[in-house]
């Protein structure tokens, strides 16, 4: 009913957060004249980005189908639960397990993913060496 509202909570808080982090960098960058992070690291207003972009296109496709099964409405209260209490009892219900499991579940998925990705990137220059080459 309403479980796609919690992931689209998270993708406004992290679509400000990569807003403000981007802003913060942008001041750092230009008070040093230098590029702060090396070559080989993403900065972390891309990575919340990523992580928005994530939220967004998830809970986008929830309510698309919410809004196909008819349990959201183009007219106010726009949920169809909303008009019985009993009935959003159990949406708010819904929202604290599903709506929540899911934005953890994509928010992890996301850590992992900037882990991995993090150590690739970090590994590339040794993988440029010639074959042959000694490491010591």
């Amino acid at each position: 009913m309403a479980c796609f509202l919690v992931p689209a909570t998270e993708a406004i808080i992290t679509t400000f957060a990569a807003k403000a982090v981007k802003s913060h960098e942008a001041k750092a960058e230009e008070q040093t004249k230098v590029k702060a992070l090396g070559e080989d690291k993403l900065p972390l207003s891309k990575k919340i980005t990523r992580l928005s972009g994530f939220l967004w296109g998830g809970s986008g496709l929830l309510a698309f189908e919410h809004l196909w099964h008819g349990e959201i409405e183009p007219f106010f209260p726009f949920l169809t639960a909303a008009k019985d209490p009993s009935q959003m009892a159990e949406a708010f219900h819904e929202m604290a397990t599903t709506g929540t499991t899911m934005a953890v579940a994509v928010t992890a998925f996301w850590a992992v993913l900037t882990i991995v990705s993090d150590k690739i990137l970090k590994r590339r220059p040794q993988a440029d060496k010639k074959l042959g080459e000694s490491t010591v």
